[in-house]
């Protein structure tokens, strides 16, 4: 178990110390300290010596409730994420503070599986902020209640079709009609722009109250009800960079919610020092971009700075997973550098409105810049597979995994600068570099082989028959490794881990596209798939090992400390069957090529393999060398702070924005009479 993961170096210390203290009293009765004391004190007695510890560890155990129950979940899920994960890497964990509250802002990409990630990578105790619906599902709800948990109530999970359908027309003149006259703003001063809602066969007046939420269909984010005239006519506010349909549409009615307890439970924790997880998308999905981020966050900032006096720091959170949905995939885990409120505009907030809009809506800004510097978007999942693919070919071998995300970065900024300076009509290089990388891509799909395995094909020699290939490749070793690795894995995966994953991945499968049919931003809600596999393993696990205590119990002439032993290694049996099967999956992938070129069709494909591939990474860094003043700091920068890179991108650096402003923002501020 990686220490820095669970609890710091020095607490790992002295607790390996602590243990091994005490297993030395115990060794030796001659500095065991309960003999001596009933040898000085003989009139004292064994069994109250034990009935004191017993009432000193029940009131220890009751008064540490909380911190017990979440320091076991995290270890339990620490467990978990181990078997469903290959590998879950950590980057950026310096850039944590080391105390004081702080919040966690991460993009939302895989369920609840992304909240008890992130707690079982940090040392901090973080609690979350938890739709309520998922509060009221069982086994994840509780799960949220031992992580100290916040439930939030979200108007999108009571959502109602409204009746008729509506035609969204901008007005001329916008101005934001409930606030005072001083407050009110220009709308691109707030990053808003009013339309006026036109109805046919609807009732505006009975279906809406001021502030609800008109959200139209096939887009993710609601119109705040600014007034209502009639029953066919209302005046609302929606980000000016959403795209609206231009015919008209169904929609749906997004009630509005008090959010004031939530608020403050939040401020509480804060102020006791604790530390607050949230998603500000607002939702899980399965898209390569993130959402348009909710006000909570930003809201919740300037409320603690407000009322507590607290600076907070806002630390972002990147997740980054490879086949997430499947099996035993991997995962990286990113911290970034945190993002501090200018306390100068704090009298902003306080003035409310337009005002308040307008500091909350910067806030946010600089809060997605940090998030988008610890992730690697592009505008679809094709695009990020390519990006992918031309990371691998350009990179040189032995790179970290630091290294390798930020080439990642690299590449898809590149691309999209690219796009952006080709204006629709890139260069013939470009389309030909690109229309080889997918044609490689694509060669190395039909063959079943991955990149990294192409290298060792240059080193082989394919020109002599079959029988001297099995000879020369070592192939029937290979396959007896295999035969005895799946022996291995047989009765532990048929009995334990197979009917647990069939009947998981089913499931997962009915709720994905339960999800699908009920979201509007999900694409295939593979989102969700992972974490409807774990929660119900969760469960049927344990059932199943029930299950087979109960044949031994009534089918078998065992006794009792037999049947226990049997039951308790199960769970050895069932992790020794997964890391079996998956040794043995990994020697199949590694001798397809070999199997592969028995067959005069797919050899001839696989000597080109080689040559291809240094060609066309040739071909690709000689391209991204000519491109290289295009591609500006992306190219010519050593060490990118990425989080810079998001700023200037925009065009809204300055000197509040820059880490070191960091280092003078204090974690506190007086709190005002």
């Amino acid at each position: 178990m990686a220490y820095n993961r669970m609890m710091s170096e020095l607490d790992a210390t002295k607790s390996q110390l602590a243990v091994l203290t005490v297993i030395l009293f115990l060794a030796c009765d001659s500095i065991n300290p309960v003999k001596v004391f009933l040898h000085v004190f003989p009139v004292i007695k064994v069994w109250e010596i034990a009935t004191a510890c017993v009432l000193i560890f029940l009131y220890i155990f009751i008064s540490e409730l909380k911190e017990i129950l979440y320091f076991s979940v995290k270890v339990f899920f620490h467990s978990i994420l181990s078997i469903f994960f290959r590998d879950v890497q950590v980057i950026g964990v310096d850039n944590i503070p080391r105390h004081g509250p702080m919040i966690f802002t991460s993009n939302h990409a895989n369920q609840f599986i992304d909240a008890v990630t992130i707690m079982t990578t940090c040392q901090h105790t973080i609690s979350y902020l938890v739709a309520e619906k998922s509060w009221h599902r069982r086994v994840i709800g509780e799960i949220a209640w031992a992580m100290g948990a916040v439930p939030v109530k979200r108007a999108q999970d009571s959502a109602k079709a409204g009746s008729g359908t509506v035609v969204v027309v901008e007005k001329n003149t916008a101005k934001i009609v409930d606030e005072s006259p001083q407050d009110s703003t220009k709308e691109e001063d707030t990053g808003v722009k009013v339309y006026e809602v036109r109805g046919q066969g609807t009732h505006f007046t009975k279906e809406f109250n001021k502030g609800d939420k008109l959200r139209l269909q096939g887009l993710a984010q609601g119109m705040k009800v600014l007034e209502i005239t009639n029953d066919s006519l209302i005046t609302a506010e929606l980000p000016d960079d959403c795209i609206l349909p231009s015919t008209s549409t169904t929609f749906d009615i997004l009630k509005r919610v008090d959010q004031s307890e939530v608020y403050s439970e939040v401020l509480k924790k804060l102020g006791s020092g604790g530390s607050i997880g949230i998603f500000p998308e607002g939702g899980s999905h399965d898209r390569t971009d993130l959402l348009p981020l909710k006000a909570g966050v930003a809201i919740i900032a300037y409320t603690a700075l407000e009322k507590e006096g607290l600076t907070v720091p806002i630390v972002p959170v990147g997740l980054n997973y490879y086949r997430a949905h499947r099996f035993r995939g991997r995962a990286i885990v990113e911290y970034g550098s945190p993002t501090y409120i200018d306390t100068s505009t704090l009298d902003g907030f306080k003035k409310g409105g337009a005002e308040k809009r307008k500091v909350c809506n910067e806030l946010l800004t600089r809060v997605q810049d940090g998030m988008r510097s610890v992730i690697v978007t592009a505008p679809d999942y094709q695009t990020l597979q390519y990006v992918y693919a031309a990371r691998r070919l350009f990179q040189k071998r032995g790179i970290s995994t630091e290294k390798k995300q930020d080439l990642n970065r690299r590449f898809a900024e590149g691309y999209k600068r690219l796009l952006t300076e080709a204006k629709g009509n890139p260069p013939e290089e470009w389309v030909d570099i690109q229309n080889r990388i997918i044609g490689y891509h694509t060669e190395l799909e039909e063959l079943g082989i991955r990149d990294y395995q192409v290298p060792k094909l240059a080193h082989e020699n394919y020109e002599f028959d079959g029988d001297t290939a099995l000879r020369e490749m070592r192939i029937p070793f290979r396959i007896a490794y295999i035969f005895f690795v799946i022996l291995l894995a047989l009765v532990p995966s048929i009995l334990l881990n197979f009917p647990v994953g069939l009947i998981a991945r089913l499931r997962a499968e009915q709720r994905r596209k339960s999800a699908l049919s009920g979201s509007k931003v999900k694409i295939r809600a593979f989102d969700v798939v992972l974490s409807e596999k774990v929660s119900f393993c969760i469960v049927l696990v344990p059932s199943l090992w029930l299950f087979y205590w109960l044949l031994l119990v009534f089918f078998t002439d065992l006794d009792g400390p037999a049947i226990g032993l049997i039951v308790c290694s199960l769970p050895l049996f069932s992790y020794v069957g997964i890391m079996a099967t998956e040794a043995g999956m990994v020697q199949l992938k590694d001798l397809r090529p070999y199997v592969m070129r028995l067959f005069p069709s797919t050899r001839a494909r696989l000597n080109k393999l080689p040559e291809t591939r240094m060609k066309l990474q040739t071909d690709l860094r000689q391209f991204i060398k000519q491109l290289g003043p295009i591609l500006g700091d992306v190219y010519y920068e050593k060490e990118l702070d990425w989080k810079m890179f998001q700023l200037k991108k925009r065009g809204s650096f300055d000197g509040d924005d820059h880490p070191s402003a960091a280092l003078h923002t204090p974690s506190s501020v007086k709190k005002e009479d």
